[in-house]
């Protein structure tokens, strides 16, 4: 945690002091934030501030055995904490096995290629200008980091990363050396951080991981400046029969502890590479409105995974990475699904107006939209 970036946290507006315990690199790596009264007080830890409560907050034992400090008291945490802290599990998991995802030179290409898709743009460039035009972002759900670094090397402002689990810790590890980027550890739906501050925040493929979608829209949309813009992604509602089958390995899935889930998902990632391998296509003179398949030419292993299972596999990865995609949709616990008309809802009890759908792949909703300035 940078100093200078200490004064932009504000849990529920409150104002914050700062006490460092261990430094380095200019970098505080232990500490605590405290309230001005004292009454509350938010640990830093691996170089990340805490603001996790109840069933989420890390057990704090030994940093207050280390440092004299009694047991913290905080404010109550929000009812769905408990279904969040499940979910939780997965990607605390997921981030501590695959730390350098998205960092790789191989995978590069692929993602960034589609975070063009997604934010309507038309190549790297033109990304890279679009981080240039903004002074404070926000990127909530960063995993390993390699979005939030790529948006601190090219933003000439200041740049926070939040997540909810230990993803925040391995996006610190993979960001501190740049001097523009803090990460903190909060629930979004309590983000310490005032309303209307961020020119734009960014959560790719988050908020449906939360116990609800549109509350969690919400929430951020408050943290973003008037005339500001605010992008996310969620799943789209898919035709039936992959709905009955996402649900069902869903349910079956979801009970195992993360290395059963895995080894669980090692079948659907073998179909996967093997319908991928075949590079065939099919051509369908009619649509299958019932199943929402379209007319048109289809290669195999796409129009399997759009219509009736999730098996992914790109050759950019290698197993492991590819089944880690596989894992993380059939493992968390909360995974909603929307419609597009649903998602326009939403926009329009926000009262946005300006906003497009970016057509980056046909399992995904991506939403940019810009907040209204009066």
């Amino acid at each position: 945690m940078r100093t200078v970036a200490s004064s932009r946290l504000r849990p529920n507006g409150m104002e914050l002091q700062l006490e460092a315990f261990a430094q380095q690199d200019g970098q505080v790596i232990e500490g605590v934030l405290r309230t001005p009264d004292a009454s509350l007080w938010y640990p830093i830890l691996h170089g990340v501030p805490c603001f996790l409560t109840g069933p989420m907050q890390p057990d704090l034992t030994d940093f207050c055995s280390r440092y004299g400090l009694p047991k913290p008291v905080t404010a109550q945490s929000r009812p769905e904490a408990h279904e969040q802290a499940k979910t939780n599990q997965t990607f605390s998991d997921k981030w501590r096995r695959f730390k350098q995802y998205g960092l790789q030179p191989e995978h590069k290409e692929f993602l960034f290629g589609w975070y063009c898709k997604k934010l309507g743009l038309p190549d790297l460039d033109a990304l890279k200008a679009f981080y240039r035009s903004k002074q404070r972002v926000l990127e909530v759900g960063p995993g390993s980091g390699f979005n939030t670094r790529f948006i601190a090397e090219n933003c000439p402002g200041e740049v926070f990363a939040l997540d909810v689990s230990d993803a925040a810790l391995t996006t610190f590890e993979n960001t501190r050396d740049l001097d523009n980027c803090s990460v903190v550890q909060a629930d979004l739906m309590e983000a310490p951080f005032l309303d209307d501050t961020f020119d734009f925040i960014i959560a790719d493929g988050v908020l449906h991981h939360t116990p609800n979608t549109r509350s969690a829209v919400e929430a951020l949309y408050r943290k973003v400046r008037p005339g500001g813009q605010f992008f996310f992604y969620v799943y789209r509602k898919m035709g039936a029969v992959r709905v009955f089958a996402d649900d069902h390995v869903r349910q079956n899935f979801m009970p195992l502890s993360a290395e059963e889930c895995y080894a669980a998902c090692e079948g659907i990632t073998e179909l996967g590479r093997e319908l991928s391998r075949l590079n065939a296509s099919i051509t369908l003179e009619k649509s299958i409105p019932v199943l929402g398949i379209p007319a048109g030419t289809h290669n195999v292993q796409r129009l399997l995974y759009y219509n009736f299972l999730k098996c992914f596999w790109n050759e950019a990865f290698d197993y492991e990475t590819n089944n880690m995609v596989n894992f993380d949709w059939y493992h968390p616990h909360n995974a909603w699904q929307h419609s597009d008309d649903e998602v326009a809802g939403w926009m329009k009890e926000l009262g946005v107006k300006s906003y497009t759908f970016n057509d980056s792949n046909p399992n995904g909703i991506s939403v940019l939209l810009t907040k209204p300035t009066v």
